[in-house]
This record gives structure tokens, C-alpha cells and sequence, in this order.
């Protein structure tokens, strides 16, 4: 159920689209089952029902999601997505002390045999390449910014469990000391850029991390 006073985060909205911060904990569209209907899209549907989805962040992710108001608009801004030609940025905060800047692009796939779960395999033919950057040391923790090429399930979150600094709060790929150390993932997507599929401007919006 959808509470009925519930209203979204808007960090932009015109006539064609809508960008709004999702909350951590709240799938972006209905999972399998009655009781995985409640989503950042079913909610969003009941406050405007012209809404359409572009895109997705994981359910414990929060941070900046884009919405189109008409099918045209729908496709203009998922063509985007997919030519990769829009601009992501990340935060995380996550194990250990992490030094500097680099990249990974270990491709990443989902495991049959323990889903939800997805591996680091090199063998898997399709790329997966994240950049990340250093921006803060906290004792045993880093928080690193974190720019996805690719937009593969679960990329951040294993690309940082490969490097050895699983994510704070990540309840499938952190240690237990990971996972106790947040009350949530500590991951948000706090940066996109894009370009309007009507005007041709570019759209930078911005999410401050809640971490």
C-alpha cells in the first residue's frame, strides 16, 4: 500500500521528465509477489500516473532517478542510457583505507547457484569498468567516488568487494564487520548529468549524500 500523503523528493521536474531522490531500502519497480509491489515507480504512478521509468538503482541504493512523463521522452532518455552518453557519479563509503584512484573492469555476472548474489568473473564476455577516486579516509573506512562506464546489476558493490573494500552496510557483499559497522548501504548516487531530449540542454543534477 501506498501511504496517501506520501509525495517524492523532486530535485527537478518540467514538463517532460522527473528526477527524485529514492530513498535507501525502496525497490525502484514491483518485484515478484504481492508483497514486493511497493516501489519508488508504483508510488510514483499513484501521485502521476503519466510517469515512466528510465532507469534503476539497486532497493538499498538511494540517490538521483530519472523519470519520463511520455513514452517519447521515455525512449529519448533510455537511448541515452544505453549509448552511455549521460554522466554518473557515485558515493560510497567502504572497508579498509583505500588509497588513490584507478580503474576496474573485471567483468560482473549474476551467480545461479546463490541469487541475488553477482561475481567478479574474467571469463564472462560481457565488459563491466567502473572508475573510482579516493575523496575521504575515516580510521577503517573510505569513502571513494565512484563513476560506472557500464550499468551492470550489483557493479559498484562487487567491483568494490574485488578491489577487497566491500561497501559499508552491504548485506550481501561486506564482512560482518562491514555489515555492522552501517545502519544501511552506504552508497548513493549523488551526480547526473544528462541532456534534454526536447531542448538539448544539459541537465546536471545533484543529491546530497546522506552518509
Amino acid at each position: 500500500m501506498v501511504e496517501s500523503r506520501w509525495a517524492p523528493e523532486i530535485i527537478y521536474q518540467d514538463d517532460h521528465l522527473l528526477a527524485v531522490n529514492k530513498p535507501s531500502g525502496l525497490l525502484s519497480v514491483p518485484g515478484k509477489g504481492p508483497e514486493l509491489r511497493d516501489s519508488l515507480l508504483v508510488r510514483l504512478e499513484a501521485w502521476n500516473p503519466a510517469v515512466k521509468l528510465v532507469h534503476r538503482l539497486d532497493r538499498d541504493t538511494s540517490g538521483i532517478l530519472v523519470f519520463a512523463k511520455s513514452l517519447e521522452i521515455q525512449r529519448a532518455l533510455s537511448r541515452q542510457f544505453e549509448l552511455r552518453t549521460n554522466q554518473k557519479r557515485y558515493q560510497a563509503l567502504v572497508e579498509g583505507e583505500l588509497t588513490g584512484s584507478g580503474e576496474i573492469t573485471v567483468p560482473v555476472r549474476y551467480d545461479p547457484t546463490r541469487p541475488p548474489l553477482h561475481i567478479a568473473d574474467p571469463e564472462f564476455p560481457k565488459s563491466a569498468q567502473t572508475f573510482y577516486e579516493v575523496i575521504g579516509q575515516y580510521g577503517a573506512h573510505t569513502r571513494v567516488a565512484l563513476k560506472p562506464v557500464t550499468g551492470r546489476s550489483h557493479q559498484l558493490r562487487v567491483h568494490m568487494q574485488y578491489l577487497g573494500h566491500p561497501i559499508l552496510g552491504d548485506q550481501l557483499y561486506a564482512s560482518e564487520q562491514g555489515i555492522a559497522a552501517a545502519p544501511r548501504l552506504c552508497l548513493h548516487a549523488e551526480a547526473l548529468a544528462i541532456q534534454h531530449p526536447v531542448s538539448g540542454e544539459l541537465l546536471s543534477f545533484l543529491c546530497p549524500v546522506p552518509f
